[in-house]
């Protein structure tokens, strides 16, 4: 009986799935994109962040371990519209001949003068064109597990159309002449375009710019001015700047918004579900009266 305990071994390992036994390595630029990722992939794709949880991706500096990951990699997953402008080095510098899907293809870029705004999660209805091409590259590169990408992405598309009607909800809780707010960098735009709430930011579109004495006077003039009520920070930015701005201004520090990056797994926003709903809660609290 023993001498057949190895055959009976190999003939059921035969007959496991190959899928079963290895996931697809999947890479993406930064955390949101992965929790995309694995809504669609489920437990048939093994996914790594190069930009981690709480971190900014727009002053990221690829390491030799992160060109290792991209080089075993059998997909790479990115933003586009310039968030990644480290991604040609470290393509080059990883030698990975893997496949790179820009997720953000189909949608109008908002424009910042001649730059494209790359933030465009965070409007739920862009999160569905994300999801949607995530779901065909993961197809076409495993189209043996085609029917679970599909079925999962179907789930979570419909769970993104649930959320966007949430946010609609909760935004017409706010009364239309306090829909305005002081954010660290202007992230927000197409939230802003989407759900009616003006953000005025003293950083560009990327964090490595810094605002001038000017820039940060003239927004202290406007928040005056105008009785904006509210200024938030930003998840991973120095909050200096904004604590100044309140201090000034009077108005209310209206807690932390989720903008480039989740949360570690075991903090508030592990999900980008949960970074919306965070950043609607925070807002409707202080901005409804």
């Amino acid at each position: 009986m023993t001498r057949l305990l190895p055959v009976l071994a190999l003939l059921l390992s035969l007959t496991v799935p190959a899928s079963a036994e290895t996931k697809l390595p999947v890479i993406t630029s930064f955390s949101i994109l992965a929790d995309f990722v694995r809504q669609v992939g489920g437990d048939k794709v093994s996914v790594t962040s190069l930009v981690g949880p709480d971190s900014d991706v727009h002053v990221y500096t690829p390491t030799p371990h992160d060109a290792k990951e991209v080089g075993a990699a059998k997909l790479l997953i990115v933003n586009g519209l310039g968030l990644e402008g480290w991604l040609p080095r470290l393509q080059q510098a990883s030698g990975s001949r893997a496949p790179i899907i820009t997720a953000t293809a189909g949608i109008t870029p908002r424009k910042r003068g001649s730059e494209a705004d790359p933030h465009a999660w965070q409007s739920v209805g862009n999160a569905q064109v994300y999801v949607t091409n995530i779901r065909d590259a993961l197809v076409a590169v495993d189209p043996a597990d085609a029917e679970t990408f599909k079925a999962n992405a179907e789930r979570y598309l419909a769970e993104l159309t649930a959320l966007d009607r949430e946010v609609r909800a909760e935004i017409d809780k706010i009364p239309a002449e306090r829909r305005k707010v002081i954010s660290t960098h202007d992230a927000f735009g197409y939230f802003a375009d989407a759900y009616g709430v003006a953000f005025i930011a003293p950083l560009g579109v990327s964090t490595e710019t810094e605002p001038s004495a000017r820039d940060v006077a003239e927004i202290i003039r406007q928040v005056k001015k105008t009785g904006i009520p509210a200024v938030f920070l930003e998840n991973f930015n120095d909050d200096r700047l904004v604590g100044r701005i309140a201090a000034e201004t009077g108005a209310k520090i209206g807690g932390t918004l989720y903008s480039d990056a989740l949360s570690a797994e075991n903090g508030p926003v592990p999900t980008y579900i949960a970074l919306v709903r965070h950043n609607i809660r925070a807002l409707t609290s202080a901005l409804v009266r």
